[in-house]
């Protein structure tokens, strides 16, 4: 398994909780230390340094040092390897489905042709019908 899909992983398994997920949009307002991120959840100081720990393997937080204060920031660089990774396969479906669509038009046209067609023998037919008073028909046309 190469590096770059090892950092995938754990960025995605990063992110794969909504704390952690919360944690990192703080984080895109600025720095911030471990006690005001932990503000607004209902969980330990352990707990929230354990979801820190998370990001910060995933390469998503970086603490800083100065003096007593250890403020956090985000580092952006494996969302935007993720983003990278997604992007690829949002074009692929995108490009599939944009054929599917094209597909279905065309068979839609078809159907749409053929309802024509069917409309035009039905008035055919019908005409004929006219044409012919008064003669007996057994399924064929004269």
């Amino acid at each position: 398994m190469s590096a770059q899909a090892d950092q995938l992983s754990a960025t995605f398994s990063a992110l794969a909780d909504p704390t952690r997920r919360a944690i990192l949009a703080r984080l895109a307002k600025g720095q911030a230390s471990v006690t005001e991120l932990a503000q607004p959840f209902d969980m330990t100081m352990p707990a929230i340094s354990k979801h820190l720990k998370v990001l910060e393997r995933a390469g998503l937080v970086e603490r800083g040092r100065e003096a007593q204060y250890r403020p956090c920031t985000l580092n952006g660089r494996p969302l935007k390897e993720a983003d990278e990774w997604i992007e690829r396969y949002r074009r692929f479906w995108e490009q599939s489905l944009d054929r599917l669509d094209a597909y279905l038009r065309d068979l839609q046209g078809a159907a749409e042709r053929r309802k024509y067609e069917v409309q035009g023998a039905a008035e055919r037919r019908k005409y004929d019908v006219h044409k012919h008073k008064g003669e007996r028909r057994h399924g064929r046309n004269k």
